[in-house]
């Protein structure tokens, strides 16, 4: 991988990366710099956005929906308004936010403050998963503290009429405050469950005012957009997926970890990356991004790129990147009822299909795996799953119906083996 390739990994060897001595020697802070020292405020934040568009990012964190896109929907109203950062990874398999909280925080900072601009929100939060309070947490926090001792944040930035503040903000550890809304909701003091839309956030949001919510990945993205020009950014990965994406790798991998590569890199590309099936055994399946992206078989992954169209046509999606990999040899049954109880425990139980759904889900494969599944419960696992798919505020309930009704269209000779066979797996 080259130096142009490393988008947010830019810093990534120096040893203290983290720091804003690092970030700025490697030219953290020049493009706000530049914008704080504009005089035609309107004209400056128009260009951003169009720049931002012009690039092709895309969001990553998950749905992959234009950022600049995203940031234009918001409404010039003179009252408050908000950019959030929604870094409460959770979706298994993904890992990749908690690095660049780790390694590269300033990236973040710096992309809020611009974005904030950009959408005249002069105040924005990043929200943290509650997990991350012992590695992450206290990396951004003294990120954030760097940033005001330099005076890159808060009242008058380096002597201009802009203003901007920051705040991090730890969450509970709650899969569902991932979906923006929930999200929101948390923030304001409430329960994670997410809201009815519309309204949208971009204009009902945080405390009823006009928010923007982008994902961590998406917001470090933007200060090398802005240094280095859209046209930069959009010569990386494909014409429909430009510039890099980071690859959280994990399962059946003999180097699991995060790469930071242009997006439409062929899978054999990325599987080589990682060093390879451990014990070089050959692939059986991949869950290509997190556990709510429809799982493929070999046959399929192998021939396909890594980006958002070529992973669509092949009946799965990018997600956020977290590519988990399954060695001959795995049981997709178990696999399921693993990932079925993680929805069963996670749904926030403000919806009934969901609420109700997940648990028939889990209990059923609970049953199968232990031996006392009948005929009936294959068709019974893809009418529930059908039936949850689509009818629920948020995209959870699609999430957990996905894995469900991919499983068994690719595999469905391992559920039936171990119906017949009292709890017995095919794969062993």
């Amino acid at each position: 991988m080259t130096e142009i390739n490393k988008v947010i990994f830019a810093n990534h060897d120096d040893v203290d990366s983290a720091s804003i001595e690092c970030y700025i020697k490697n030219g953290g802070y020049s493009a706000w710099k530049k914008i704080v020292a504009t005089a035609e405020l309107a004209k400056t934040r128009e260009s951003i956005i169009n720049q931002v568009k012009a690039s092709g990012l895309r969001g990553r964190g998950g749905a992959g929906f234009p950022t600049g896109l995203k940031w234009s929907f918001m409404p010039n109203t003179g009252n408050q308004q908000y950019i959030v950062c929604n870094s409460d990874e959770s979706e298994p398999g993904t890992c990749h936010d908690r690095e660049i909280l780790q390694r590269n925080p300033h990236a973040l900072i710096e992309g809020m403050a611009i974005a904030g601009f950009a959408i005249n929100a002069t105040v924005g939060y990043n929200y943290v998963r509650g997990e991350f309070i012992e590695d992450c947490y206290p990396q951004i926090e003294k990120a954030l503290k760097e940033a005001y001792e330099y005076g890159f944040l808060g009242k008058n930035i380096l002597d201009s009429v802009i203003s901007f503040d920051l705040y991090n903000y730890l969450g509970a550890g709650a899969y569902i405050c991932g979906e923006e809304t929930g999200l929101l909701e948390s923030l304001e003091g409430k329960q994670g469950k997410p809201r009815f839309k519309p309204p949208f956030p971009a204009n009902y949001g945080l405390y009823g005012a006009p928010t923007t919510v982008n994902n961590t990945q998406t917001l470090a993205t933007i200060p090398k957009i802005m240094t280095n020009g859209p046209e930069w950014y959009s010569s990386m990965g494909t014409k429909q997926s430009p510039g890099t994406i980071i690859f959280s790798v994990s399962g059946h991998i003999k180097k699991p970890g995060n790469y930071e590569l242009p997006l439409g890199i062929s899978f054999s590309d990325l599987i080589k990356i990682s060093g390879g099936v451990i014990d070089d055994k050959n692939i059986k399946a991949v869950i290509p991004g997190g556990s709510s992206t429809k799982v493929l078989p070999a046959d399929v992954i192998l021939k396909c790129n890594m980006d958002y169209e070529s992973l669509e046509q092949a009946g799965s999606s990018l997600g956020t990147g977290a590519v988990v990999v399954m060695a001959e040899g795995t049981c997709m049954v178990e696999i399921l009822k693993r990932i079925s109880r993680f929805y069963y425990a996670e749904s926030c139980g403000q919806c009934t299909p969901c609420r109700e759904g997940t648990g028939w889900l889990y209990r059923i494969l609970d049953r199968i795996t232990n031996g006392q599944g009948n005929e009936t419960d294959i068709n019974l696992l893809l009418d529930i799953a059908n039936r949850i798919e689509g009818n629920t505020i948020c995209a959870f309930g699609d999430a957990s119906a996905w894995p469900v009704q991919s499983f068994l269209h690719h595999f469905f000779d391992e559920f039936e083996y171990m119906i017949k066979n009292k709890g017995k797996s095919k794969a062993a």
